[in-house]
Protein backbone atom coordinates (compact mmCIF):
# COMPACT_ATOMS: atom_id res chain seq x y z
CA UNK A 1 0.00 0.00 0.00
CA UNK A 2 1.23 3.28 -0.82
CA UNK A 3 1.86 5.81 2.06
CA UNK A 4 -0.49 8.35 -0.09
CA UNK A 5 -3.44 5.84 -0.37
CA UNK A 6 -2.49 4.91 3.25
CA UNK A 7 -3.13 8.57 4.13
CA UNK A 8 -5.68 9.90 2.22
CA UNK A 9 -8.36 6.63 2.83
CA UNK A 10 -7.36 6.87 6.16
CA UNK A 11 -8.28 10.75 6.22
CA UNK A 12 -11.26 9.83 4.29
CA UNK A 13 -12.42 7.81 6.97
CA UNK A 14 -12.23 9.86 9.47
CA UNK A 15 -14.35 12.38 7.80
CA UNK A 16 -16.85 10.08 6.80
CA UNK A 17 -16.97 8.52 10.69
CA UNK A 18 -17.20 12.24 11.64
CA UNK A 19 -20.44 12.86 9.84
CA UNK A 20 -21.83 9.30 10.09
CA UNK A 21 -21.46 8.12 6.68
CA UNK A 22 -19.10 5.51 6.79
CA UNK A 23 -21.01 2.68 5.56
CA UNK A 24 -22.41 5.22 2.69
CA UNK A 25 -19.01 6.19 1.53
CA UNK A 26 -17.52 2.70 1.69
CA UNK A 27 -20.23 1.29 -0.54
CA UNK A 28 -19.86 4.31 -2.96
CA UNK A 29 -16.09 4.65 -2.97
CA UNK A 30 -15.99 0.51 -3.59
CA UNK A 31 -18.40 0.95 -6.66
CA UNK A 32 -16.35 4.27 -8.01
CA UNK A 33 -13.12 2.04 -7.69
CA UNK A 34 -14.95 -0.55 -9.71
CA UNK A 35 -15.75 1.57 -12.43
CA UNK A 36 -12.23 2.83 -12.73
CA UNK A 37 -10.89 -0.56 -12.88
CA UNK A 38 -13.59 -1.63 -15.87
CA UNK A 39 -12.69 1.70 -17.83
CA UNK A 40 -8.99 2.03 -17.48
CA UNK A 41 -9.17 4.76 -20.43
CA UNK A 42 -11.29 6.96 -17.72
CA UNK A 43 -8.90 6.58 -14.94
CA UNK A 44 -5.98 7.34 -17.41
CA UNK A 45 -7.94 10.67 -18.30
CA UNK A 46 -8.17 11.78 -14.82
CA UNK A 47 -4.83 10.87 -14.15
CA UNK A 48 -3.24 12.96 -17.20
CA UNK A 49 -0.85 16.18 -16.13
CA UNK A 50 -2.35 17.51 -19.80
CA UNK A 51 -5.38 17.83 -18.97
CA UNK A 52 -5.98 20.71 -16.89
CA UNK A 53 -7.47 20.01 -13.24
CA UNK A 54 -10.72 21.75 -13.53
CA UNK A 55 -11.23 19.55 -16.42
CA UNK A 56 -10.56 16.78 -14.43
CA UNK A 57 -13.14 17.56 -11.62
CA UNK A 58 -15.41 19.08 -14.14
CA UNK A 59 -15.56 14.89 -15.60
CA UNK A 60 -15.90 14.26 -12.35
CA UNK A 61 -19.13 15.97 -11.79
CA UNK A 62 -20.64 14.61 -14.34
CA UNK A 63 -20.17 11.58 -13.74
CA UNK A 64 -20.66 11.25 -10.02
CA UNK A 65 -22.48 14.95 -9.39
CA UNK A 66 -25.80 13.89 -7.32
CA UNK A 67 -25.27 10.22 -7.00
CA UNK A 68 -22.33 10.29 -4.77
CA UNK A 69 -21.98 11.94 -1.85
CA UNK A 70 -20.30 15.57 -1.68
CA UNK A 71 -17.23 14.13 0.49
CA UNK A 72 -16.76 11.72 -1.44
CA UNK A 73 -17.19 13.31 -4.84
CA UNK A 74 -14.42 16.13 -3.63
CA UNK A 75 -12.32 13.71 -2.17
CA UNK A 76 -12.22 12.70 -5.92
CA UNK A 77 -11.42 15.75 -7.05
CA UNK A 78 -8.63 16.20 -4.37
CA UNK A 79 -7.13 13.18 -5.75
CA UNK A 80 -7.43 14.63 -9.47
CA UNK A 81 -5.87 17.72 -8.07
CA UNK A 82 -2.87 16.09 -6.22
CA UNK A 83 -2.09 13.99 -9.05
CA UNK A 84 -3.37 10.57 -6.90
CA UNK A 85 -6.23 9.45 -8.59
CA UNK A 86 -4.27 6.28 -9.09
CA UNK A 87 -3.76 5.70 -5.83
CA UNK A 88 -7.88 5.26 -4.90
CA UNK A 89 -7.49 1.27 -4.52
CA UNK A 90 -5.01 1.74 -1.72
CA UNK A 91 -7.47 4.53 -0.29
CA UNK A 92 -10.28 1.70 -0.71
CA UNK A 93 -7.98 -0.94 1.16
CA UNK A 94 -7.52 1.83 3.86
CA UNK A 95 -10.49 2.83 4.26
CA UNK A 96 -11.96 -0.28 4.44
CA UNK A 97 -9.43 -1.50 6.69
CA UNK A 98 -10.42 1.26 9.39
CA UNK A 99 -13.98 0.38 8.71
CA UNK A 100 -13.50 -2.98 9.69
CA UNK A 101 -11.54 -2.50 13.07
CA UNK A 102 -13.92 0.32 13.80
CA UNK A 103 -17.32 -2.32 13.54
CA UNK A 104 -14.94 -5.30 14.93
CA UNK A 105 -15.34 -7.19 11.26
CA UNK A 106 -12.46 -9.37 9.98
CA UNK A 107 -12.13 -10.54 6.09
CA UNK A 108 -11.82 -13.89 5.28
CA UNK A 109 -11.33 -15.80 2.44
CA UNK A 110 -12.38 -19.66 2.11
CA UNK A 111 -10.56 -21.38 -0.91
CA UNK A 112 -12.25 -24.74 -1.85
CA UNK A 113 -11.99 -26.82 -4.60
CA UNK A 114 -16.01 -27.14 -5.58
CA UNK A 115 -18.15 -24.46 -4.47
CA UNK A 116 -19.40 -24.10 -1.07
CA UNK A 117 -23.02 -24.40 -0.46
CA UNK A 118 -25.00 -21.72 1.19
CA UNK A 119 -25.02 -23.81 4.62
CA UNK A 120 -21.53 -24.73 4.36
CA UNK A 121 -20.56 -21.04 4.30
CA UNK A 122 -22.52 -19.82 6.79
CA UNK A 123 -21.45 -22.99 9.40
CA UNK A 124 -18.54 -21.68 8.63
CA UNK A 125 -18.40 -18.35 9.10
CA UNK A 126 -20.42 -18.74 12.29
CA UNK A 127 -17.31 -20.73 13.61
CA UNK A 128 -14.78 -18.43 12.62
CA UNK A 129 -17.02 -16.04 14.54
CA UNK A 130 -17.73 -17.94 17.67
CA UNK A 131 -13.54 -18.12 17.51
CA UNK A 132 -12.77 -14.77 16.75
CA UNK A 133 -15.80 -12.63 18.78
CA UNK A 134 -15.49 -10.37 15.56
CA UNK A 135 -18.18 -10.41 12.81
CA UNK A 136 -16.66 -12.56 10.05
CA UNK A 137 -17.06 -10.74 6.23
CA UNK A 138 -16.51 -14.09 4.21
CA UNK A 139 -15.79 -14.43 0.70
CA UNK A 140 -15.38 -17.78 -0.55
CA UNK A 141 -13.72 -18.30 -3.63
CA UNK A 142 -12.61 -21.85 -6.04
CA UNK A 143 -9.81 -23.08 -6.74
CA UNK A 144 -9.26 -26.54 -8.38
CA UNK A 145 -6.31 -27.09 -7.82
CA UNK A 146 -6.46 -27.53 -3.79
CA UNK A 147 -8.21 -30.70 -4.43
CA UNK A 148 -10.43 -30.81 -1.70
CA UNK A 149 -10.71 -29.44 1.95
CA UNK A 150 -10.31 -25.57 3.08
CA UNK A 151 -7.77 -22.80 2.91
CA UNK A 152 -8.94 -20.16 5.01
CA UNK A 153 -7.32 -16.62 5.02
CA UNK A 154 -7.73 -14.21 7.85
CA UNK A 155 -6.04 -10.84 7.87
CA UNK A 156 -3.00 -12.19 5.83
CA UNK A 157 -3.27 -15.48 8.00
CA UNK A 158 -3.60 -18.53 6.19
CA UNK A 159 -4.74 -21.52 7.86
CA UNK A 160 -4.07 -24.55 4.84
CA UNK A 161 -6.31 -27.42 5.39
CA UNK A 162 -6.69 -28.68 2.03
CA UNK A 163 -5.74 -31.63 0.45
CA UNK A 164 -3.00 -30.78 -1.58
CA UNK A 165 -1.16 -28.99 0.99
CA UNK A 166 -1.53 -32.17 2.95
CA UNK A 167 0.05 -34.12 0.12
CA UNK A 168 2.49 -31.36 -0.34
CA UNK A 169 3.63 -32.01 3.45
CA UNK A 170 3.97 -35.82 3.06
CA UNK A 171 6.00 -35.36 -0.04
CA UNK A 172 8.56 -32.91 2.06
CA UNK A 173 8.57 -35.76 4.81
CA UNK A 174 9.16 -38.95 2.31
CA UNK A 175 12.09 -36.79 0.33
CA UNK A 176 13.79 -35.74 3.76
CA UNK A 177 13.64 -39.17 5.08
CA UNK A 178 15.27 -40.51 1.31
Amino acid sequence: MTAAGAEYGGALYELAAEEGLEEVILEQLGEVRRLLAENPAWEKLLAMPSVPKAERCAALDEAFGGQAEPYLLNFLKLLCEKGAIRTLPDCLKEYRARYNAAHGILEATAVTAVPMSEAQTEALKKKLEALTGKTIALTARVQPGCLGGVRLEVEGTQLDGTVKNRLDEVRRLLAATL
